[in-house]
């Protein structure tokens, strides 16, 4: 076994290279003789645009081009495509707005594309841009999810009446509604669910350039999969074979969903490098990504618990709208309806329905976010369990274990989509109580009550569907000198790959970390890839590495028959070593590459040099699960909320390297706790101006919003549909802490008479609720 095997918690090899900036980020990026391009955004919610006049702005100091939805209908672009498609209540499809780089006619939420200036620097471009006139003709807006389907709402497209874009069903609402009605207790629960800015360190950016030689474009973005990016600019939007574009993403600072499909900039940075024949540079800033950044969540719900005399869950109904704001992403109604099962969490539930409408709204498009869809149902489902519990008098742990699918029972259909293939869902929830001593809490509420403090406990048993559905490739090339390259289609944005994928490698093939070199982010390096999202690069990208490293094996024990004059049947491998039995002649697996990539040493019946690729496409998907447990107190004089400890138990197949999974983990708790806590973006509901343009409005978690978690893994029941066991653990985090968190929080207000509370759990709404008032 290599010094850094499978399993052990070896640091990041990244971080050093980052820490000391040699990371390579968008805006890091320059190339010679490039221009700079800027944005002209819409300061109206809804206007009709009864002209544009740039001919000011043209004329400006170093000024090179000034670009309008004219243009770019002229120039024959296509629309961003949404690759999800869904239909309308009557059946016919959805209607998907055009989505071309800039608006013509309308815009349709502030921060909308108007136009597109290119100078010779970012300052002229920005200053040439005010100097642009357009006559809008202001129209009514909707902002809020609640407000788009109330009679007389302004329709954000006149192709929307009512500003429904799509109806979704899932499951038996016969079987649903009878159960509904002859239920022994029915919860009854509404809950929003708000929206929120994704925010990552590094606000977007992007490169465009043009070879008109070789009549050929190249894209230098930050993207979670280049190669799909590829795939959906090339032929929907340039209108150009794929192999006339190019996509090369470096280091990228945090992606989170938000950066998994193409955005308008790209394009108008492709077609500005065209038409003056040199790169163009686009920059965001933190004002523009609050404006016009896919965002995320933003539904409302009403949900329906039906229970026997038991306690035993006999039915659930979920009632959702969902709002996609003014146009539609890449992945468009993916979040609001392709994880929808997790409705079903770990429990026997047999009837379960859900229907979704999906909502137009005068707001950026929202799209993936961390968990994209599976927080939010495992959210109305845990938050609902804990409210019938409250309702019935019965502890919410004794209420869930009456309900937990037993072990015995796996393979489990569940109520909703989804067939769980393994877990040990009341064993997860056993050790989280012990971690959390459960058992003594009502002390700790009681001494707390002393002090004159609120104190409430709050339990979420999650799961999620991860990584199924969609391949992934791998390369292995070893160079005459016997060093390796491993291309991966995944993308490593703190996910920690340079350094697992190493891992993997080096344990399967006997190598050293440092024998190894990791590429990653560039369509013509990379014969094909998926990309990072949905927990899956370790489980899909790991499998199809494996199964590289396993021809690269055959292959060189192919050689080493040769090399040793052996029977390949008598062949071992072992640490990157190859031995005949029986005897001491071995050859390592380096000898091997190095004899195979000359033509002089290698057999006359096999293909010279050691490069092999694979790719693996998941069977099913696998289904991480856990139990979190979070503690809070609250000061009932000023609504302060503190986290005093918090609890995590997760099944997430097999461990790769503890140390990463820690940070991954930690990390998806620190979102979850900043959604239920602080984070919020609100538009005025009037105007459809925004609120929260900036970190002075938008509240994001710190450190000292945090306890120290506790955290734990069960590698006890390993996925059988992945070669490794592995079953995805970037979400994990996310999807526990919000429901978790917010029970939680109402626990400690339920004995001032509180029943429920939206998030963001704030001082201000905490204490609204506490003296009977509007949280809001």
């Amino acid at each position: 076994m290599t010094k850094f095997g499978i399993g052990q918690g070896v640091p990041r090899w990244e971080d050093p290279r980052l820490l000391r900036g040699g990371g390579q980020y968008s805006d890091d990026l320059n190339q010679p003789g490039q221009a700079h391009g800027f944005v002209l955004r819409s300061p109206h919610a809804h206007a009709i645009i009864r002209s544009i006049d740039t001919r000011a702005a043209i004329a400006a100091p170093g000024v090179l081009s000034v670009h309008t939805g004219a243009d770019i209908v002229a120039a024959g672009y296509g629309s961003v495509p949404c690759l999800v498609a869904r239909e309308k209540a009557d059946g016919t499809p959805m209607f998907t707005p055009p989505n071309l780089p800039l608006r013509e006619g309308r815009v349709r939420y502030v921060g909308d594309y108007v136009a597109f200036v290119v100078a010779e620097s970012h300052d002229m471009a920005r200053d040439a841009a005010e100097l642009i006139e357009v006559d809008y003709e202001p129209l009514p807006s909707v902002t809020a999810t609640k407000d788009t389907l109330r009679d007389g709402a302004q329709d954000v497209w006149d192709e929307a009446p009512g500003n429904v874009c799509f109806v979704f069903e899932q499951g038996d609402a016969a079987l649903v509604d009878t159960a509904i009605q002859s239920a022994h207790h029915v919860t009854t629960l509404d809950l929003d669910i708000s929206r929120v800015a994704v925010a990552p360190m590094e606000p977007r950016a992007c490169i465009g350039e043009y070879d008109q030689f070789a009549e050929r474009y190249t894209l230098y973005t930050g993207t979670q999969g280049p190669h799909l990016v590829r795939q959906v600019i090339a032929e929907p939007m340039l209108r150009v074979p794929q192999n006339r574009l190019r996509v090369v993403s470096k280091d990228m600072g945090g992606a989170f969903g938000m950066r998994s499909g193409p955005y308008c900039e790209n394009l108008l940075c492709l077609h500005a490098a065209k038409e003056l024949g040199r790169p163009v540079k686009w920059v965001g800033d933190r004002a523009e990504h609050f404006m016009a950044d896919d965002q995320a969540r933003d539904n409302i719900s009403t949900i329906e618990l039906a229970l026997d005399e038991h306690g035993k869950f006999l039915a659930l109904r979920v009632k959702t709208v969902a709002n996609l704001g003014a146009y539609l992403t890449m992945f468009g109604p993916h979040s609001s309806t392709n994880n929808l099962g997790t409705l079903a969490g770990t429990y026997t539930t047999s009837a379960i329905f859900t229907h979704v409408t999906g909502v137009f709204s005068n707001t950026p498009s929202t799209g993936p976010y961390r968990g994209a869809g599976r927080p939010e149902a495992a959210y109305v489902l845990e938050r609902t369990i804990d409210t019938a519990a409250a309702e019935l008098g019965i502890d919410p742990a004794e209420l869930r274990r009456r309900n937990y699918i037993p072990e015995s029972a796996l393979p489990y259909q569940t109520g909703l989509v989804f067939n769980y293939d393994s877990g040990q869902f009341e064993k997860n929830m056993d050790t989280a109580l012990t971690m959390s001593d459960y058992a003594g809490f009502e002390v700790r509420r009681d001494t707390a009550k002393a002090d004159g403090k609120l104190r409430g406990i709050g339990i979420s048993n999650v799961i999620e569907q991860a990584a199924g559905g969609f391949p992934e490739w791998a390369e292995i090339r070893f160079d005459p000198s016997g060093t390796v390259t491993v291309v991966m289609g995944t993308h490593n944005h703190g996910q920690g790959h340079e350094t697992v994928f190493r891992q993997m490698l080096a344990d399967r093939l006997g190598l050293e970390f440092e024998q190894i070199y990791y590429q990653q982010g560039d369509s013509d390096h990379g014969m094909a890839g998926t990309g990072t999202f949905g927990s899956r690069s370790s489980g899909v990208g790991g499998a199809s590495l494996m199964m590289a490293a396993d021809k690269i094996i055959d292959k060189a024990r192919q050689m080493a028959s040769h090399h040793l004059e052996a029977a390949e049947d008598d062949i071992a491998f072992t640490d990157g070593v190859f031995t005949v039995a029986g005897t001491d002649k071995s050859t390592t697996l380096i000898e091997c590459a190095k004899l195979l990539q000359n033509f002089m040493t290698a057999p006359p019946d096999m293909d010279v040099g050691l490069n092999e690729w694979a790719s693996w496409r998941p069977p099913a998907p696998t289904y991480p699960n856990g139990c979190h447990i979070a503690e809070v107190e609250i000061d009932p004089q000023t609504g302060v909320l503190k986290i005093a400890n918090y609890v995590a138990v997760d099944d997430v197949g097999t461990v790769l390297n503890p140390l990463l999974l820690d940070g991954q983990l930690h990390g998806g708790i620190a979102q979850g706790a900043g959604q239920i806590m602080m984070e919020n973006v609100i538009w005025d509901r009037e105007s459809g101006q925004l609120n929260t343009g900036s970190f002075m409005d938008y509240v994001m978690p710190r450190a000292d919003n945090l306890p120290n978690f506790q955290s734990a893994v069960n590698e006890d029941a390993p996925s059988p549909t992945n070669p490794m066991g592995i079953k995805g653990a970037g979400e994990a985090g996310c999807v526990g802490a919000m429901p978790a968190l917010m029970n939680a929080i109402v626990d400690a207000m339920r004995p001032a008479g509180v029943r429920t509370l939206d998030m963001p759990a704030t001082p201000h709404r905490i204490w609204q609720a506490l003296q009977g008032g509007d949280a809001t």
